[in-house]
């Protein structure tokens, strides 16, 4: 995928979200989530997307980045492949979940609020399978805490 292909991607996603500010995505390696994961969650393993909030006095302050989001090419080359759809549609089904929750929602705790606006915004984003419906073991998603981004990451804007 293109990065100018990307940046219209996150940009109509957070529209869809209405998500305000900017989403630098990084899209890296395994071993750069991996060390990602490792340094923010303690957990050392690699992970498909990690979610990094801008915390809320930086957002009042700045008002034009919303926050991170990290993609590991490699597990999305493999859900694709897996799932039967292409690798820039799984980077996106990644962006969106990440962009969600950018904007505050969170699976784990919501009683399907995140599942449902997932499952609405893939379809009116013409995506084929929202990462929180997948039932296949090994998916993983994260949330990383709103005051732990990792500062001078490479990054895209959009």
């Amino acid at each position: 995928m293109s990065s100018s292909t990307l940046e219209r991607f996150v940009l109509r996603a957070r529209r869809a979200v209405r998500l305000r500010g900017t989403v630098n995505v990084l899209i890296t390696n395994s071993s750069e989530l991996r060390s990602l994961n490792r340094r923010f969650r303690g957990k050392d393993k690699p992970t498909d997307v990690l979610s990094f909030p801008l915390p809320l006095a930086e957002c009042a302050a700045d008002g034009r980045v919303a926050g991170d989001v990290a993609i590991s090419a490699d597990i999305a080359r493999e859900n694709a492949g897996r799932l039967g759809h292409t690798a820039a549609d799984e980077v996106k089904i990644l962006v969106l979940h990440g962009i969600l929750h950018l904007a505050g929602f969170d699976h784990e705790r919501d009683h399907g609020e995140m599942a449902r606006k997932e499952m609405k915004l893939r379809r009116q984003l013409n995506l084929q399978v929202a990462l929180i419906e997948r039932s296949e073991p090994g998916v993983r998603e994260v949330i990383i805490g709103k005051k732990d981004r990792p500062p001078g990451a490479k990054r895209r804007t959009a």
